[in-house]
């Protein structure tokens, strides 16, 4: 299932062309279920690259309840869509993240940031490719912030994410986890704070090193486990944090440095799991 074929998902079509693996491309905004009867087709499994959380979600939860296996799982995907749901699952497995604190009001919104102190990184807890993101230095902006988000009137922009701002240097890592093993990582460099390729930063090949996979590997089974990215940042003494865990995610930067067919590896491991 997908929105619409970019470049990542025409990477995987090509792959699985290549197998000789027979698919079905179904545009989820043509999916009609009657709950009664069930679904007019049947798949010997599904391949969720829906771009929309919400109809991601539901989407998977459809085709689970007429007895379809789906990658990633409509749980998985609930869990890694929303960033309060993946930090609340991270710090329950006991791993390094950025300090966090939550609110739903303007007021607590405030208190949060004053608790994590300036500057500080607001969040919306449903978004990708960066969106969204404030750097809040003071409390002056704090104040501007939230009451812009209140003009919004969308509820989305009454629950606040908060986040302590990590010095970095100049980068973060991505890490593509396929169940239990990784299949690559990449530095996203920029000279801006926000380091996603969506936003301009360019890609290098990272070492996969003993610490980084362990990290990773821990984080994907944190989340309910299966075919993902892990974003992780380093402090300036060499902290590895885990800032998110992506669920459908984009490789295209990663796949132009590495030394592996991650498409490739992505079919295969759709194949070990839902053609077994």
């Amino acid at each position: 299932m997908t929105t619409r074929a970019r470049l990542e998902e025409r990477m995987i079509f090509d792959a699985l062309e290549r197998r000789g693996v027979a698919y079905e491309a179904v545009d989820d905004r043509t999916l009609v279920e009657d709950l009664q009867a069930g679904p007019a087709v049947r798949y010997s499994g599904v391949f969720n690259r829906i771009m929309s959380h919400t109809r991601s979600v539901y989407a998977a939860r459809l085709f689970e309840a007429s007895g379809h296996q789906v990658l990633n799982s409509s749980q998985v995907v609930e869990t890694c869509g929303d960033k309060i749901l993946t930090s609340l699952a991270l710090v329950r497995a006991g791993l390094p993240t950025p300090r966090t604190v939550v609110s739903v009001t303007p007021d607590g919104a405030l208190k949060a940031m004053e608790m994590i102190g300036y500057p500080a990184v607001v969040k919306p807890a449903v978004g990708s490719w960066g969106r969204l993101l404030s750097k809040v230095n003071d409390r002056d902006a704090a104040e501007t912030l939230i009451e812009h988000k209140q003009a919004l009137k969308s509820p989305a922009h009454n629950v606040y994410y908060v986040q302590e701002l990590i010095d970095k240097p100049g980068r973060d890592i991505r890490v593509i986890v396929l169940g239990d093993r990784v299949a690559a990582a990449v530095y996203r460099r920029s000279e801006h704070w926000i380091t996603n390729t969506a936003r301009g930063a360019t890609t290098e090949r990272c070492a996969l090193t003993p610490d980084l996979v362990k990290l990773s590997l821990r984080a994907a089974e944190a989340v309910g486990g299966g075919m993902l990215a892990v974003d992780l940042i380093e402090r300036s003494s060499g902290e590895l944090l885990v800032t998110e865990v992506n669920h459908t995610m984009e490789f295209h930067g990663l796949a132009a440095v590495a030394d592996v067919d991650i498409a490739d590896l992505i079919v295969e491991h759709v194949q070990e799991v839902l053609l077994r």
